[in-house]
C-alpha cells in the first residue's frame, strides 16, 4: 500500500526565480535543481475549503521564512564563522540578523530571564547527578554540560502538541518539557525504564540506542501529516549518531513523505573520542541538501539563536513545507558520559578556548550589559539553584530499589516451565548473598 502523505508535493520556489536556471548553492545547504520541462497543462482541480486554509498558511511561513538560496543568517558577523546562525556573541553583544531576528522580535526581557534561569538551574542538576553518580548513588551519567543553549533555545520553541524524540542527553529539553529532573535519574539508578509517561508530556522516553529515535520521530511525523494535526516533531541525536544508518533513513523516508519534523542535531565535536572530521566531509548540515531538504548551522551555544532557528524550522514542518536539519554547533565541556575520560584524547587547550563561549556567560553578559537583570536576580537563582541540588540527593536516595523477580513476570500470559526454571534459578543466587552473610 503507497502512503500518501497530506502535505505538498514539490519544493517551492522562491518569487522572482526563473524557471530553467539553476540558483546557487547556500551554506544552508539547499540547492535549487534545474526545474524540469513544462508539464502539459492539465484542468486546475477546484480548491477545498482545507486545502486553501493550508496554502494560506504555506504563503504566510514562505512570506516569513528566510529566504531560500541564502546562507540561513545572510549577515554573517566577524564574530562568527560564515553560515553560522548567531545572535548574540560570545561577549554578550546582540547582533543583529535579517532572517532570523523575526523569530525572537517578541522575546521579552522576563524571556531572557526564564532563559538564563533555564540554563542555570538545569547545569546544576548536571553538576548534581555527576556527582552523585561519583558517590555511587547512580551507575552512569551523561552530562549536557556545555550544550545547555541548545537545549533550552530549541526546548523553548516547541508547542505543548509538538512531540519529542530525545537521546539520552537532553536533559535541558526534558525540562523545557515539564519532566521532574528526579524522574530523569530512575534508569541510570537501574529501578526503572524511564520513569515517566511520555504522553503526559509529549516527551518520549530517552533512548539508549543510537539514532534510532530519528526514524521513530519520522514514524510519528508521518503519522502526524496523515492525522491533519497542527503540530511538529523534533528529534534529537549527536555528531556521532549522524553517521548511523537508522539516520540516513530516516532522512529518506521524511524527504519522501515531507513529513513535519525537525532533526536536531547537537555537534559537540567528539562521538566520544572520535571527532567530527573522521566521520564527515562536509560539515554536518550539508548532509541535508543530499536528501532534499534544508540543512542550516547554529551557535550552539547561543540560548537566542536556537530559539529562533528552532521557531523557524518548527514553522516549516507545521505548515507543510517538511523536514529541516539543525545542526548546533556546540563542545562537550565534559566527558562523554562518567565511564569516559576525555584527557586521553583532546587537549586541555580546545576544552579552555570553548570555555569563553561559555553559554551561560554569554546570557549574563547580555542580561547586565542591557540592564534586564539585576544582581538579586542572579543571587536568589543561586539559592534556588542549590535547592534544586539538595532535592534532587534526596530524592535519588530515597528511591526504592525495584523487586528483582519483577523481570519474571508478565513474559508468557500462561506462564513457562523455561521461565519458571530460571525464576527459581535466581532466587537461588539471590539466597547465596544471605548465606555468605550469616544469614543477615
Amino acid at each position: 500500500m503507497t502512503v500518501e502523505s497530506t502535505a505538498a508535493r514539490t519544493p517551492r520556489r522562491s518569487a522572482g526565480s526563473d524557471a530553467g536556471t539553476k540558483r546557487t548553492t547556500s551554506t544552508t545547504g539547499t540547492t535549487a535543481k534545474k526545474a524540469a520541462p513544462a508539464k502539459r497543462a492539465t484542468p486546475a482541480k477546484k480548491a477545498t475549503p482545507a486545502k486553501k486554509a493550508t496554502e494560506a498558511k504555506k504563503a504566510a511561513v514562505a512570506k516569513k521564512a528566510p529566504a531560500a538560496g541564502r546562507t540561513a543568517g545572510a549577515k554573517p558577523q566577524s564574530a562568527a564563522e560564515p553560515g553560522l546562525v548567531q545572535l548574540l556573541t560570545p561577549e554578550g553583544e546582540r547582533v543583529e540578523n535579517a532572517e532570523f531576528d523575526q523569530y525572537v522580535s517578541g522575546v521579552t526581557p522576563e524571556d531572557l530571564r526564564g532563559l538564563y534561569r533555564d540554563m542555570v538551574l538545569t547545569r546544576r542538576f548536571d553538576a548534581e547527578a555527576t556527582a552523585l553518580q561519583r558517590q555511587g548513588e547512580l551507575g552512569l551519567w551523561a552530562s549536557l554540560l556545555g550544550q545547555e543553549a541548545a537545549q533550552i533555545g530549541s526546548g523553548r520553541a516547541l508547542r505543548d502538541d509538538d512531540y519529542v524524540f530525545p537521546t539520552y542527553r537532553e536533559h535541558g529539553v526534558a525540562w523545557c518539557r515539564g519532566v521532574d529532573p528526579t524522574n530523569l535519574l530512575g534508569m541510570f539508578r537501574g529501578v526503572n525504564n524511564g520513569g515517566w509517561d511520555p504522553n503526559s508530556n509529549n516527551f518520549h522516553l530517552y533512548t539508549i540506542v543510537i539514532g534510532s529515535q530519528a526514524l521513530h520521530a519520522t514514524g510519528y511525523a508521518m503519522g502526524v501529516a496523515k492525522d491533519g494535526v497542527d503540530s511538529a516533531v523534533i528529534a534529537y541525536f549527536g555528531d556521532g549518531a549522524s553517521s548511523q544508518g537508522d539516520v540516513a533513513e530516516a532522512f529518506t523516508f521524511s524527504a519522501v513523505y515531507n513529513a513535519p519534523v525537525v532533526f536536531f542535531c547537537q555537534n559537540n565535536q567528539w562521538a566520544i573520542s572520535e571527532p567530527t572530521e573522521k566521520q564527515s566531509r562536509v560539515p554536518l548540515y550539508q548532509r541535508a541538501q543530499g536528501f532534499g531538504f534544508p540543512g542550516v548551522r547554529v551557535d550552539g551555544n547561543d540560548v537566542l539563536a536556537n530559539l529562533a532557528v528552532t521557531r523557524w524550522a518548527l514553522e516549516r514542518a507545521r505548515a507543510g513545507e517538511g523536514p529541516t536539519l539543525i545542526e548546533a554547533f556546540t563542545y562537550r565541556m565534559g566527558a562523554h558520559t562518567t565511564s569516559d575520560d576525555p584527557t586521553r584524547y583532546r587537549h586541555d587547550e580546545e576544552r579552555v578556548s570553548w570555555e569563553a563561549k561559555d553559554p551561560l556567560l554569554r546570557l549574563r553578559r547580555y542580561l547586565e550589559s542591557a540592564h534586564h537583570a539585576d544582581e538579586g536576580f542572579f543571587a536568589e537563582l543561586d539559592t534556588e539553584s542549590e535547592t534544586l541540588g539538595k532535592r534532587v540527593r534526596e530524592a535519588v536516595r530515597a528511591m526504592k530499589d525495584p523487586d528483582h523477580f519483577a523481570v519474571f513476570e508478565n513474559v508468557y500470559a500462561d506462564g513457562h516451565a523455561l521461565v519458571d526454571e530460571e525464576r527459581a534459578a535466581f532466587a537461588a543466587y539471590q539466597a547465596s548473598f544471605a548465606d555468605a552473610d550469616g544469614g543477615k
